[in-house]
Parts: structure tokens; sequence; C-alpha cells
């Protein structure tokens, strides 16, 4: 089984991972790695915290040579800020008159929409920094290292990930099924807000400046689109191996993803199933699916039943807005439990450009975890082969022609 935890805090003294059940014989691309970490790190309406940082991992156990041995993947992404917070998150209790740093005043003001006032009450603290250090987006930098290599993993199989902005405020592309996997990676890492249409990125730049400019801040919505999946992956026998509802539970876990929509997403509630489900045709002119048919549309999104249907899937995450406000709302002081504007910590205005990159990895993780789930092998080369292997018996059962070496079909 796949599986991963993460540990540390936003301005500890690094972000650690374990990432357990990855077979052995995995060749490592560190630089495809650390280029994912990069990515997260970019777009428009990020703070000042992404001008400090320059993350990379540093792996610790479970590779040599370059290649997965089977065992944990141990790494570690050192938080560079730490410098400047070594008083203020010091591990001793209490930091030393040698200890360089700040001494950061308690925090007691929680933020309406952040974790802050739900985790002092669960956790019985009076300093609100115990939790919001652990309840950071921070954290992500830890799971896209996990997606790095769990999508290095995908490509076994013939599957590439991309994603791409929908919106930003009521700033908005239109209709995201539109948008090809080709133009999704086609777009430069550099890109501003990842967004396919440029007169649609303006405008959310504009929407971004807007809000920066009132001490507000702005949310969004993504999607993640992957190419090459064979069909087969995910389950209907039982609820929790169904693969869009694990999708959705990994996308919600996100920091500050509040929904999550598969393929059509919430527009399938109010068209009719005429006009929603996908008709299923002979082979046509057009390349056929995996399965040997042609799909006109894609509004399941390449889930039927909670299975992979061989067609693209697509995910998309609608992010609320950060909620640290530059020109803070209402709260309370905990201390006094009296009126007192909510705490103000350093932030970024908008980041759902950054949330797409974190939904590429979640995604990627939960598509390893069923491949495994599938395909099986304590090998990358067992797991090929046995992909390749089911991928033939598709081709002998709907007579289409696929590739050597259990990739996607030809």
């Amino acid at each position: 089984m796949l599986r991963f935890l993460t540990a540390g805090e936003s301005h500890g003294q690094a972000l650690i991972t374990i990432l357990e059940g990855m077979p052995a014989g995995l060749m490592m691309d560190f630089a495809a790695i650390n280029q994912e970490l990069r990515r997260r790190q970019l777009g428009y309406g990020r703070g000042r915290r992404m001008a400090i940082e320059s993350d990379h991992a540093q792996f610790l156990g479970g590779v040599r040579h370059g290649v997965t041995t089977g065992g944990p993947i141990a790494m570690l992404i050192p938080n560079k800020d730490w410098e400047n917070w070594q008083r203020t998150m010091a591990v001793e209790a209490p930091p030393t008159d040698e200890t360089p740093g700040v001494d950061r005043p308690v925090v007691t003001r929680p933020r309406p929409g952040h974790a802050d006032l739900a985790g002092v009450a669960k956790y019985g603290s009076s300093d609100v920094r115990n939790i919001l250090e652990r309840a950071s987006a921070r954290e992500t930098a830890a799971r896209v290292a996990v997606g790095a290599v769990a999508r290095q993993l995908l490509k076994v199989i013939g599957a590439e990930v991309a994603s791409h902005v929908i919106s930003i405020g009521s700033a908005s592309i239109g209709d995201p099924l539109a948008v090809t996997f080709e133009q999704a990676r086609a777009i430069p890492e550099d890109s501003t807000l990842r967004c396919v249409d440029p007169v649609a990125e303006q405008a959310m730049m504009r929407a971004i400046d807007t809000a920066r400019e009132a001490g507000d801040t702005m949310g969004g919505s993504f999607e993640v689109i992957v190419r090459g999946l064979p069909p087969g992956l995910g389950s209907h026998v039982q609820w929790d191996r169904k693969l869009d509802g694990r999708l959705a539970q990994a996308l919600m876990s996100i920091q500050a993803i509040k929904a999550v929509g598969i393929g059509r997403g919430p527009d399938v509630a109010a068209l009719p199933g005429s006009r929603i489900h996908d008709e299923i045709l002979p082979p046509q002119t057009a390349p056929a699916s995996a399965l040997g048919v042609t799909r006109p549309t894609n509004n399941a999104g390449g889930l039927e039943g909670g299975i992979t249907n061989g067609e693209d899937l697509r995910v998309t995450g609608y992010m609320k807005p950060i909620a640290t406000l530059m020109k803070p709302l209402r709260s309370i002081d905990i201390t006094t439990m009296e009126d007192s504007p909510a705490a103000i910590e350093r932030s970024d205005v908008c980041a759902v450009s950054a949330a797409a990159v974190v939904g590429e990895a979640m995604v990627a993780i939960v598509l390893a975890q069923a491949a495994l789930e599938k395909f099986g092998g304590d090998s990358v080369e067992e797991m090929a082969a046995n992909c390749a292997s089911f991928r033939a018996r598709l081709a002998a059962r709907f007579q289409v022609k696929v590739a050597s070496g259990g990739g996607a079909p030809a």
C-alpha cells in the first residue's frame, strides 16, 4: 500500500515526509522533483515568503544510486526562514540567551476562516501559533515532493498530469472542459497564473490587484487533467474503493479547498441526462480510447462508477480566499473574550495557481495508489509487465492496438 505522512511547521526547521510502498527500481529524476517544488512557489498574488524560500528536497532514505530500493523514502525540505524564527519556534524550553531570532508575542486573536479558533478549542492551547504553524499551507511543499515521486511512477504506465487555473473571483475562462490536455500541458512553467486564456488571465490579475489594494484576498478554481490512464483503476464494489471519492477527499484535504468537481462537476445537477451522459460509439475517424470506442464528450471526467474509463481524468478544485486579511475581520481575543481585530500573519493575496500544483500532486498520489492496487508488483519492472499484460487483454477484448512496455495506447 502506498501511503505517506508529513511533519513540520511553517516556521520550524524543516518539513519532513515519509513515503512508504513505492516499488523498487524507479529511476528518480531529482531535478524534476525540485522543479515541482519551484512551481508551487510561483504565481501572481503570492506573498513575501516565496522570495525567502528556495525549496528543494533532500533524500535521506529509500533511494540508492538514484534508484528506489523498495524501502520507505524519507525526504526533508529545509525552511530557510527558520533562521529568523529560532527563538519563537525553538524546540527547547525555554530558548537560551544564545538562541538567535526574535521573541514574537503570543497569538490570541483567531482569524475567521482559519483553523485558529477550532484548533485552540480542540487542543486546549492558549497560543494560536501552536495551531496555525501546522495548519499553514506551507505543509503542502512536502505533499508536492511526494506527488513528484508519484507522477514519475505514473509515467511507467503511460500517464501524465497537468493543470490550469479556471477562475479567480468572477474572472473565468468559461467552460473548462473546452481546455485540452495539450493546452494545459503547454502552459509555461513560469506562467503568471497558469491560465490558458491570456485575456482571462489579465482579468484575473486585475482582480488580485484590486483585492491587494483593499487589504483583501481572492479565491478561485483550478482543474487537474490526467491523460493515458488505463481503464479499470478504482472500483464500484465498495464505497471507499470508488476513485472519484478518493480523489475528492485528497483535493478537499488541501488547505482552503471547499469543493471538488469531477468532469462537468456541479453543473450536472442543472442539466438533463441526455446532455450529461457521454454516449458510447463505435471507433470513428477520431482516435479511439483504450476501450476501442469513441466518446464524443467527457462530462464524466474519465470516471464512471468510481472506475477510470480510459478517457482523460478531469478533477476541479474550488479554493476559498485565504483567511489572513491585511484589513482584518472582526474577531475576539481568546484571553479576554473581548472584541478585537483578527491577527495578521504574513500571507498571500491569492494562491490558486499554487493550489493547482498541489492538486496535481494529490491526484498523482491517489492514482499511483490505485495503479499499485490494480497492477501490484514489488518492483517497477513487475508493475510495468502487469500493466502491459492488462492492456494486451483489453486490446484483444476491444480490438485496440497498444504500444509495447505498458505505455499508453498507440
